[in-house]
């Protein structure tokens, strides 16, 4: 089977093999069906192994993709009927087992292709579809966690700082202090997905059909989804997008601002761990900088 390539340090060793004593050892009915390693780096937080045709194992990478995993199985069942989209249907959880020291997820398969590995799609129509997603979850009405990206831009300062010193590119010193001036959310706290990248995000025919990666979802500042305005999206779709939430100005431009410390710290720490990574973070901090 395909090596798993391992992109943090901290990583656990996932393989074929483990997965195949997982599965016997927890879900002996699935343990016989075909094994697939999916794009080993499409998911940074994942891997993910194909497991005949209707399903699909989640190995957490680290311990801290656990915890984002432990929020895919508790929360997921109670989002997904108030959300236009398709996401993951959890149909197994997985406990440490057989040198694994890790929770993992066993869940429907959803077909289609991620938009990152495969980038040709409808943008007009990703642009309404994602605003109505990001609508839908922000009216959700229940309490929850904070999000993974839910609270401050500052509390990124540290990571951004270090991307643009060790990139040097062009005014983006200058558009992360603007950033960081702008100001604060002081509404209520509301369901954000966090993570609202090409890679989360499925389509089947050009068509938008699913988010997917739920590891950051939690409640803060909307802002944190208005980011796909600049990590999935161009300039020409972004009013589409826009159309669909209802967001202030300053709302939209702190959206700019997670929109640029995540392309800034990808470029940076993916650069060489990850080039797909790497690249998409070098095209969203263009993406940023032009949109003045």
């Amino acid at each position: 089977m395909t090596n798993v390539i391992k992109l943090h340090a901290d990583e656990v060793d996932i393989d074929g093999g483990l997965v195949r004593r997982l599965l016997s050892a927890q879900f002996p009915q699935w343990a016989d069906l075909p094994l697939t390693l999916l794009s080993s780096q499409a998911g940074t937080s994942n891997v993910l192994y194909r497991l005949g045709d209707d399903l699909v194992v989640r190995l957490p990478r680290n311990e801290g993709a656990a915890d984002g995993l432990a929020r895919d199985q508790l929360w997921l069942s109670r989002l997904a009927p108030y959300l236009p989209l398709a996401v993951p249907e959890v149909v197994g959880v997985g406990v440490p087992g057989e040198g694994f020291p890790l929770a993992w997820s066993v869940c429907r398969w959803l077909g289609g292709d991620d938009i990152l590995t495969t980038p040709t799609f409808d943008e007009p129509h990703a642009a309404v579809e994602l605003g109505r997603f990001v609508a839908a979850l922000r009216g959700v009405g229940f309490d929850g966690p904070p999000g993974f990206r839910g609270g401050a831009l500052h509390t990124r300062d540290e990571l951004v700082r270090a991307a643009i010193d060790a990139l040097d590119v062009p005014g983006a010193a200058e558009m992360w202090d603007e950033a960081l001036a702008l100001p604060q959310w002081t509404g209520e706290p509301v369901w954000v997905h966090s993570d609202l990248l090409p890679g989360n995000l499925l389509a089947r025919d050009g068509r938008l059909i699913a988010v997917i990666d739920f590891g950051g979802v939690g409640v803060g500042d909307p802002a944190c989804d208005v980011m796909a305005a600049w990590t999935v999206l161009s300039a020409e779709t972004r009013p589409l997008f826009r159309a669909q939430i209802d967001v202030d100005d300053a709302t939209w431009a702190r959206g700019r601002g997670w929109a640029l410390s995540f392309g800034l710290s990808a470029a940076h720490y993916y650069g060489v761990r990850s080039p797909l990574f790497g690249d998409l973070g070098k095209r969203v901090t263009a993406e940023v900088l032009a949109d003045r």
